[in-house]
Formats: C-alpha cells, structure tokens, sequence
C-alpha cells in the first residue's frame, strides 16, 4: 500500500509512524520543517477533561501512548502530570461539570468533582469565593510537543518512511471519485514537479488542510484561528505542583513552568480572526492582549499581582471546526482527513494516527466511535458540543 501523508506535525508523524507499522510504503511531506506550524506553538496539555465521549475516548486512548512514550520511542517528552483543574462560576456550569465527570468515570477517566475549597488543596493560590464548582483529574497533564515531533520522527524513518521537507502538495487527481495520485514539489523555485500514485492521501495538514480538502474537490469547513500565551514572572511565583488551571466561562488559563515562571492565555474576541491567512500570520503575542491574560488570571488567581512581569510570548494557529471537534474520516475514496482539533491535536495525536492506518488499512476502526466526527454531519446538522475549548 502505498500512502502520502501531507502534514508534518505530530497528528502527521503519527499517521505516517502507525501507516509504516502495518506495513504501507509511506511518503511524508512537509513544505516547512518538522513541527513547524501549531505543533510548534502548543502548550502541550494532554487531558481527558472534555464534554464530549469521542474526545474523552481520544484522550484515554492517547495516554495510553504518552504514558509510555520514553520506552516505545527512546524520548523523553518531559511528562509532568500536575492535572487539569477546570473552574465553574454559574450554577448551569457546575452541573455540566457533573455530568462530565459521570461520563468521563463511566470511560475510565480519574475525574472528580470538587467544591470550590477543595479546589485550593491543588492550587493554593485560586481565591474560592467566584466558583462553586470545580473539576479535577490527576491523571491529567502536560509535555513537550517538540520532543514528541522528534520521537515519532525518528520512529516513522526508523521503518522506511520517506520524510520530505520543504516539499508541498500542489495537485491531487481523482479517476471514478478515488483520489489516485498527487503531485508534489520543493518549495525551491528550481525544483520539479513529481507524481506520485497512492492508495490513500492523508490529509493531515492542520490549519492548511481545507486547501488540501479542496485539491481534491472537497469542502472542509476547517479554518485558522490565530492563538496566543504569554510567558510571564508571577508574584508569587506559581509552585510547579499546580495543575493547569482553567476559569471556563471567561475562558482564561494558567499553569506553572519551569523555572518560576507561568504561562497565561485566554481566548479573546480580538484573537478569533476569521480569516486569518495561515501562511502570513503574526506569530509574535500581542502586549494588549497579554496584559488583558495577566488582568483575567489575577481576578481568581493570587499568582499575578502588580508586580508580574510580562517576559514574551507567541502566538500559534488552530485549525477550527464550527463545532471545535476534528474531521476524521475517509473523506472521498483514497482521502483521509485527520484535521481540525481546534486546539487539542497534540494530546489526541497518538489515538488519530492509529486510527488513520486502520481506515487505509480495515476501513474502519475499533479503537474509538469515530462516526461523530464524519464531515457531513455540519450538513446534517448533526454537530457536537465541547465546552472545555482551553
């Protein structure tokens, strides 16, 4: 089986890595470098804290992986699980926090259920008093979405894989509704264009795979939304045992790094551009913006008084759905799309990449339900709900 998978971030290397596994003779390219776009740019929070059973699924399958990534890949991805700590300010919030976190035991995730107070044993410095309700999971955490890219990486050349950078995809051709070839070219001038005839195409291209989509004559309904953190020094500092810490209804976060430092971010109004261009994008982090994080943090959280002090910051794409959950499909005949996790890519990187090679390889899989995630379902109005979007 022969397979192109267009994307090298780590939902690409994934795919390619489980592709070559099975057995497929798989081509890997990446008009960039590896890691380069929203991989790059992702806090690397790994959870299993959501509202929704298919990504709850995703994540428990994904830990799987991650827990043990350092002895299948020889990587240290620097796996901290300090948890995941989500805040409730209203009564109709609380009780969606309790029916997640039935859904998510009833799964086999470690969430509970807190009270406001309960919720400072894990990070001493929240003030209580705007909550009542909280929800946390020890289980859950962060790492490095860099070392992962290296680990998968090495893994997927390890078996054959045929890494291309500064390579794009220029064309896809169908024959009878079957994507059948694609071209490709080096990003340098001089370079030539290549055909190459495949069994499948994965489309893995994050905030640029609804121009994939359309190359082979398919709407995805997947756009780039520009996001960004701060790098700030708290007063005082956040100890590094506190979990990431998330005031779900104005949508403003914090945890702790290394080396007394915080990172802050929020999803504003302001940083939701509709069209935004994924190949011009500001990547540095606006100063307004990061004061306005700092200002969010510190109406809940003692860690951000007068004192902090905004280091730097950057800013990343997510690749978007109108319902904030991926495209995971055999799109036409001969196109797998994996695109479109509105942020959450990274942590649900492994679970996707197993299932890719089960579509090419079974025609379906047994891993995760993946029919919520079926493209059509915007036209059938058959959408999901996540409100956990940090």
């Amino acid at each position: 089986m022969d397979v192109l998978v267009v994307g090298g971030g780590v939902v690409g290397l994934s795919a390619a890595y489980s592709l070559s596994d099975r057995g497929a003779d798989v081509t890997l390219v990446e008009k960039g470098s590896l890691g380069n776009g929203s991989t790059a740019r992702a806090a690397g929070g790994i959870r299993s804290q959501f509202s929704t059973r298919v990504n709850v699924e995703l994540s428990l399958a994904s830990k799987e992986v991650w827990n043990s990534f350092e002895d299948r890949f020889g990587v240290d991805i620097g796996l901290r699980k300090n948890g995941y700590l989500f805040l409730a300010r209203s009564d109709e919030t609380a009780e969606q926090f309790r029916e997640n976190v039935e859904m998510q035991r009833e799964l086999g995730a470690e969430s509970e259920l807190l009270t406001p107070a309960e919720a400072t044993e894990h990070c001493p410095g929240l003030d209580p008093d705007p909550f009542v309700a909280a929800t946390y999971n020890p289980d859950d955490g962060i790492a490095d979405p860099n070392l992962a890219v290296q680990g998968y990486a090495e893994a997927a050349r390890e078996r054959g894989v045929d890494v291309r950078t500064k390579t794009a995809v220029i064309d896809l051709h169908r024959e009878d509704d079957r994507v059948v070839a694609a071209d490709v070219r080096g990003v340098d001038d001089a370079a030539e264009t290549e055909r190459h005839e495949v069994d499948y195409v994965v489309n893995a291209a994050g905030a640029w795979a609804a121009s994939i989509g359309e190359m082979a004559g398919v709407d995805l309904p997947i756009a780039p939304r520009r996001r960004q953190i701060a790098v700030v020094d708290p007063t005082p500092a956040v100890p590094e045992s506190v979990p990431l810490t998330i005031d779900l209804e104005t949508g403003s976060y914090f945890r702790p790094e290394r080396d007394g430092v915080a990172l802050v971010g929020g999803h504003f109004d302001e940083d939701d551009d509709p069209d935004q261009n994924p190949d011009a994008y500001d990547e540095g982090m606006d100063v307004e913006w990061a004061a306005r994080a700092v200002e969010h943090a510190a109406d809940y959280a003692e860690y951000f008084g007068l004192d902090t002090r905004i280091q730097r910051g950057w800013a990343g794409l997510y690749a978007v759905t109108p319902d904030h959950h991926p495209i995971l499909e055999e799109t036409v005949p001969g196109l797998v799309t994996v695109a479109g996790f509105s942020g959450h890519g990274f942590q649900h990187a492994p679970a996707s990449g197993r299932i890719v090679a089960d579509l090419a390889f079974d025609g379906g899989t047994d891993l995760v339900d993946i029919s919520p995630l079926a493209g059509d379902r915007f036209e059938r109005g058959e959408t999901l709900t996540e409100r956990s979007v940090a």
